[in-house]
């Protein structure tokens, strides 16, 4: 009878040790009035570049305000979102305006815009012509199967000349449909993933192709050189840190954008890419 009561009061001390134990590490982490710290660790998901490059560049600055940044790389632009909604990222970094709302509106993601960081301006490629120009009747013009950049696009060939747009359509949600005029009878092709194109135009098919700045610096090719066209520096088409609606305001995020809008990651993206990416401020 002695030992199993002395194994009764063994066991019984453990568990009030281990309860101890507990509520010290809960109290280690939380902060007063027993409400959670927010953590350090901001894990962001980004397309390799430029963005998952700037932020490499950033994590110096971003460890100097305290917070730990855990960078997960995509190749595509579906994955990033759904990765996001489902909290296994905290924020992401690969998108621009337009896009996200698309996005939202399609999937009733709950997403907001931490900040807009920068702009890829869209390039034109061809393989057989050095100008717009030179586009002959008929020419066949490749581009992404993503809707969302398709008014971007056609808003461009706008202002090149090449197309007229029905003035009563916004520009940003522009489609195919919506062209008034084609003067000479380009053919569209949007079969293609965004990813996808830089191949398409090495493997010299089509007349022009329309590549986004982040897959075509990934593929090697420089958009101030290599296109025959590039978007105005001006574009609307911001990328920004997207977050979980109300997460805009957490310290970690705000330091994000805080350090990737710094003189030192702005004078960063300038100089690595000479144009090709322009940072913002607003």
């Amino acid at each position: 009878m002695k030992k199993w009561l002395s194994l009764v009061l063994a066991l019984a001390v453990a568990l009030v040790l281990a309860a101890c134990g507990t509520s010290e590490e809960e109290g280690n982490n939380a902060g007063e009035g027993g409400e959670s710290k927010e953590s350090t660790k901001i894990t962001v998901g980004a397309s390799n570049v430029p963005h998952a490059e700037i932020l490499e560049e950033a994590k110096p600055l971003l460890e100097e305000k305290g917070f730990e940044l855990d960078l997960v790389t995509f190749q595509d632009y579906v994955l990033p979102n759904q990765a996001l909604e489902s909290e296994e990222l905290d924020a992401n970094y690969f998108q621009h305006i337009p896009y996200l709302e698309s996005q939202k509106a399609e999937h009733g993601y709950d997403f907001t815009s931490a900040g807009g960081i920068h702009i890829e301006p869209i390039g034109v490629y061809s393989q057989k012509y050095k100008n717009l120009e030179e586009l002959p009747e008929g020419a066949t013009i490749i581009m992404s199967n993503s809707v969302a950049d398709h008014g971007r696009i056609l808003s461009m060939l706008e202002a090149e000349g090449l197309i007229t747009l029905n003035e009563d359509v916004e520009k940003t949600e522009a489609t195919l449909e919506d062209i008034k005029d084609n003067p000479k009878k380009l053919k569209f092709d949007t079969e293609y993933e965004a990813s996808l194109l830089p191949q398409i135009y090495n493997n010299g098919e089509g007349d022009a192709v329309l590549i986004n700045s982040n897959y075509a610096i990934d593929a090697g090719l420089n958009p101030l050189e290599d296109s025959i066209a590039i978007e105005d520096k001006e574009s609307p088409y911001v990328n920004v840190i997207a977050v979980r609606s109300g997460d805009e305001e957490k310290e970690g995020i705000k330091a994000l954008v805080e350090v990737l809008r710094s003189k030192e990651i702005q004078d960063f993206i300038l100089e690595k890419y000479e144009g090709a990416v322009v940072p913002v401020s607003e």
